[in-house]
């Protein structure tokens, strides 16, 4: 008796690595369950579209994937942030088959199973214990909550995806050693508030091993490092505790000198309005406290400019605290005003062209820091992971690079390399946001 033909399912995911993690589930169940994935809309039974809904651009881009998957397949199932108000979905495309809010796991596949029943197959319905990974194999987002707590002015991600939800620490322990056990080299811990992990479950216990683990920052980083792979920690707010991780980030341990922390912006005035914390000459005592303790440490961070109301000396005030932060990597936004975000209106709009301009003297200024801070690295070792591997020149990361929003570090070396191996380079030169280097040895 001849095998039914595996369903094949088309996936678009768009938005940050936390959408990406939600992906990562989906698929891994449908696979499960026996369906395959098609590279193109044209071969697959169903279109699923992973929508981001935090920015007008991203709805656009949403809506046009959308609109593509329609118009090549015509069978499609939205999920994600824009699916959490779908009307301007269902007024664009009336004829989609489901739209889903985002975690919403069990409403996909219910969509799927009606549109396009499983069909049972043991030869394909085997999954690695470890899922479905949208990523390369030697990387991979851990996410330890979901929603979040803050009410900042500018982000409707709690209407979109609720309050913190934290996961239990075993929960989140059990993932990450089956990723590492899989073969991944780095795990990148992200959530909507990654330092804000555990309170909303009073930082319970859980057993884990032969212990028990608390659900907090602290604890949990800890326990990550201990499972050998690179622990990147990203989306941290500066909460005191905070403090305490720095002291894991030792020379040799896993928890990579790295915190990833959004501060949006400096000015007093500017984080007033943003309802984000506003003492940042306190944190320019904490960040050199930080070097102190740990003088490794990296710091990235995101910045909008042109907020509302953002006069030119809030945002001097700002490339001023620049200078003074030394901050190593740095993305900058442009304030763009979101449907149902409280900012909008709380000030004058910046016109376009001054945001504009505002963006090109922040990224200018940062570029001569990032520049500045490269160039000490030049004469040192550094270890990198390799992403990409060339004829002659392979492309990799230092501890002091996330994937994707950093830099890289483009070796040479006598002897192939693999994608994901951790090699030590000697960096022989510095460019504004690069590193160029030699693979020791043979």
């Amino acid at each position: 008796m001849q095998q039914a033909a595996a369903p094949k399912i088309s996936f678009v995911s768009l938005g940050c690595p936390k959408a990406l993690v939600d992906s990562e589930r989906i698929i891994t169940r449908l696979r499960a369950e026996g369906y395959e994935l098609a590279r193109k809309h044209d071969g697959a039974d169903v279109v699923i579209v992973n929508t981001c809904g935090f920015l007008d651009s991203a709805k656009q881009e949403s809506l046009g994937a959308i609109g593509e998957a329609m118009a090549v397949n015509g069978k499609v199932i939205v999920t994600g942030c824009m699916g959490a108000e779908p009307e301007q979905i269902e007024a664009a495309y009336p004829n989609v088959l489901s739209i889903t809010g985002p975690q919403q796991y069990e409403s996909v596949l219910d969509a799927v199973h009606r549109a396009l029943p499983p069909v049972h197959n043991p030869h394909i319905d085997l999954v690695p214990p470890q899922g479905i990974k949208l990523t390369p194999r030697h990387y991979a987002y851990l996410k330890i909550s979901e929603g979040c707590n803050n009410r900042c002015t500018f982000c409707i991600i709690p209407k979109l995806r609720g309050d913190l939800v934290s996961r239990s620490a075993k929960d989140v322990l059990l993932e990450a050693e089956k990723l590492v056990k899989a073969g991944v080299k780095e795990l990148l811990v992200v959530s909507q508030d990654t330092s804000a992990y555990g309170v909303d479950i009073k930082y319970a216990e859980s057993m884990w091993k032969d212990r028990s683990v608390r659900a907090k920052f602290y604890d949990l980083a800890k326990e990550l490092g201990d499972l050998g792979a690179w622990v990147r920690l990203q989306y941290v707010y500066p909460y005191p505790h905070v403090d305490e991780v720095i002291g894991l980030m030792t020379p040799g341990s896993n928890v990579l000198p790295y915190l990833d922390i959004p501060f949006q912006h400096a000015a007093p005035n500017v984080l007033k309005a943003m309802k984000r914390p506003a003492a940042q000459d306190k944190t320019l005592n904490r960040i050199k406290a930080w070097r102190e303790q740990c003088p490794d440490l990296v710091l990235r961070s995101t910045f909008i400019v042109g907020f509302p109301g953002e006069t030119e000396d809030d945002f001097q005030y700002l490339l001023d605290w620049l200078d003074e932060a030394q901050i190593d990597r740095v993305g900058a936004f442009k304030y763009e005003p979101v449907a149902g975000a409280v900012s909008n209106g709380i000030g004058l709009d910046v016109p376009a062209e001054l945001k504009q301009q505002r963006w090109n003297a922040l990224m200018e200024r940062q570029q001569k820091i990032s520049a500045r801070r490269l160039k000490r690295k030049v004469g040192t070792r550094q270890q990198v992971i390799i992403d990409e591997v060339g004829p002659t020149v392979s492309k990799g990361r230092s501890k002091a690079d996330a994937p994707e929003i950093d830099g890289a570090v483009y070796v040479t070396a006598r002897r192939p390399l693999k994608v994901g191996e951790i090699v030590t380079a000697k960096i022989e030169r510095a460019d504004n946001y690069d590193l160029h280097g030699t693979v020791a040895g043979f």
